[in-house]
This record gives C-alpha cells, sequence and structure tokens, in this order.
C-alpha cells in the first residue's frame, strides 16, 4: 500500500515538473512541455517557423503546433467547434470582429501585454476597444505598368479616369480588401458612408464598372493578368507587391496619400487551455524585436511604434506616414451589412 501511494505522489510530482500543473490544465507535448495550438496563415511557414516559432518555444519551454490556411476556413472551423483545441488564433480584423460579436474570443487584458503601450495610435484604438492585437498592418496602394498607361497615377480617384477603360482589376467585395473598395468609392463620391448607407458608394461603383476588366481573389492571381496585359491598372494590398513585382520589374507601386488599412490580429479563444502561456506569446508578437525582424523576413509592417525601418526596407510597407494616414475601417458597422453589400456588388460588377 505505502509503495502504491509513493508512486502516485511520485507520478503527481513529476506532472507538476512537467508545466502540465502550472498552467492548470495539463495541456502538455510527450516531452511535458506546454504546448500553445496557434492558427495562423499558411504562408512562409518555413520563414515563421524558423524566425518566429523556435525563439518562442526556447525560451518559454514550450511547443507552438499551427494550424493553417485562409481566414475564412479558419474561422469556420474555430466556429463550428465549441470544444476546439486552438488556444490563439491569427485573423484578419474583420474576421476578429465577427468572432467578438460571436463570443469566440477572450476579452484582452491589457495590462497583461507589456509592449501593448508601445502600439501605433491606431492598433491601441482597436485593442482598448476589445476589438483585437493587431500584430501587423498593411493596406492597399496602385500598381501599374507605366508602359500601358500614358499618365501618372496620383490617387485613387484616378482610378475613374476614362483614360484606364477596360484596364483596371480590384479586389473582389469577399477578400480582405473587399470593403475597402466600397469605402473608396464612398470617397470618392464625397459621401458618408454611414449617414447613407453606401448607397453613394455602389452609385460611384457602377460608375467604375467600364474601367474594370475584373476583380480578383487572390493577390497571386494579379501576376498572370499583368504579364499577359489583361490589365494594366490593380488595386493590390501591399503584402503581394513584392511577389507580383518579382515577376514583372516594369511595374510600378504607388500609395496615396490616404489609404485604406487592415489589421492582422491576435486574439485567445474563449476555450484556450494555457491562457498564461498565450498571454506571452501575444506580447512577444508586439516586441520591437520580432516585429523588426519579422517585418524584413516577412514583410510584415510593424505595430510596435518603436521598430524603425529605412526608406528602402519599407518601400513596400504600411509605415511611418502610410500608417499614420491609413484610414481604418470599421467593421462594428461593415459586418452587419455585408451580406447587403455583396449582393449590390454582384448585381452591379459582376452582373
Amino acid at each position: 500500500m505505502k509503495k502504491t501511494i509513493a508512486m502516485v505522489l511520485c507520478a503527481a510530482m513529476t506532472l507538476t515538473a512537467c508545466g502540465g500543473s502550472a498552467s492548470g490544465d495539463g495541456k502538455t507535448d510527450e516531452g511535458g512541455r506546454q504546448k500553445l495550438v496557434l492558427s495562423t496563415y499558411g504562408l512562409s511557414e518555413d520563414i515563421s517557423a524558423e524566425e518566429v516559432y523556435a525563439p518562442f518555444e526556447q525560451e518559454f519551454n514550450c511547443e507552438i503546433v499551427t494550424e493553417t490556411g485562409g481566414t475564412n476556413d479558419r474561422y469556420t472551423k474555430l466556429a463550428a467547434d465549441s470544444q476546439s483545441s486552438i488556444d490563439v488564433i491569427e485573423l484578419s480584423q474583420a474576421m476578429t470582429a465577427k468572432g467578438i460579436e460571436e463570443g469566440l474570443f477572450e476579452d484582452i487584458d491589457l495590462s497583461k501585454i507589456e509592449n501593448a503601450k508601445d502600439m501605433i495610435t491606431a492598433a491601441k484604438t482597436m485593442a482598448e476597444a476589445g476589438q483585437g492585437v493587431a500584430y501587423t498592418i498593411n493596406s492597399i496602394g496602385i500598381m501599374y505598368d507605366p508602359n500601358a498607361v500614358d499618365f501618372e497615377i496620383k490617387s485613387f480617384d484616378d482610378l475613374w479616369d476614362e483614360r484606364l477603360q477596360g484596364m483596371v482589376s480590384i479586389p473582389e467585395i469577399t477578400t480582405t480588401f473587399g470593403p475597402a473598395m466600397v469605402y473608396m468609392a464612398s470617397d470618392h463620391a464625397g459621401a458618408d458612408i454611414k449617414s447613407d448607407q453606401a448607397e453613394a458608394a455602389f452609385q460611384a461603383l457602377e460608375q467604375l464598372k467600364p474601367n474594370l476588366v475584373k476583380t480578383y481573389t487572390k493577390s497571386s492571381d494579379l501576376i498572370n493578368m499583368f504579364t499577359s496585359g489583361e490589365v494594366a491598372v490593380a488595386v493590390v494590398g501591399d503584402f503581394g507587391v513584392p511577389t507580383i513585382q518579382a515577376a514583372n520589374p516594369d511595374l510600378v507601386y504607388m500609395t496615396p496619400d490616404t489609404t485604406y488599412a487592415n489589421f492582422n490580429t491576435i486574439s485567445i479563444t474563449k476555450n484556450c487551455k494555457n491562457k498564461e502561456l498565450a498571454y506571452e506569446y501575444l506580447n512577444y508578437r508586439l516586441s520591437p524585436q520580432l516585429q523588426a525582424k519579422t517585418g524584413k523576413a516577412l514583410n510584415e509592417a510593424p505595430t510596435n511604434s518603436k521598430v524603425e525601418f529605412t526608406e528602402e526596407e519599407s518601400k513596400n510597407m504600411t509605415y511611418g506616414e502610410n500608417a499614420a494616414n491609413a484610414k481604418v475601417l470599421d467593421y462594428s458597422f461593415v459586418n452587419p451589412q455585408l451580406n447587403a453589400w455583396i449582393d449590390q456588388w454582384n448585381r452591379i460588377i459582376n452582373n
């Protein structure tokens, strides 16, 4: 009997030493390390594993297990599984807002995230409003072929220029920057999108239609479209610029003085098993050291105001004045109307 009790006590002590009891949940890997399940984008996985995950695993003696995929697919999977094993999820600003509305995420205590105090103003405002912790910001600009366009494009208003008839491509409404097209059209019309419920925006989109060749769903689709001469101008998220320009170095990319921003955010799920470790990961993601590294390795524009890049390093990023001047979409306004917007868009643009 004494031997049995001793064995039980020993096993309990072993579990505590492994870190399971310290986190209060026993969620560990086979080696006894705490495990953090991260749902994230499937881009540059090898670079992320080496530059982002490995240093965190070493510092906190843990294992990061990633589940990768597109924003919509990963969100749908989480929303459908009340017993999901996902601890932390990286999503677009729009999907984060939707998840908050549907009660999928923890309310973030910013006092537990030391680096949150150094976020740029827009990111800090979002976080304080409970709209997720933004770890990178991207925005849209205009890419065009100067050999096919006989004037210098300087603003989003130029997209409506009759000289661009049958030359332009814009993101589909269901993509990350689709709603930004509605905001852009509203601004072109000189209207307030909230006051008129985007009525002027869709009138402006109808006026833009003669210039549109087609919409696109992935920025990589633009490579063939530009190469074949199918399009000469496109509205592009800055994260897609390096890949497109690598395929066609003659293309020019410009960011208007006022652009439209999207944040990628990190949220802790309601079902998170290692919340202390999850908070450590959020703090780590906001650190100036990591954001400087991922900015160069992954072209992720920083949300930590202490990160400094040269003009060359930040040429395709929403950084500095570009970040300060970027308009942030209000997804608490967009999401309830998005289905109606999609219907209008399809009738006007895709008809």
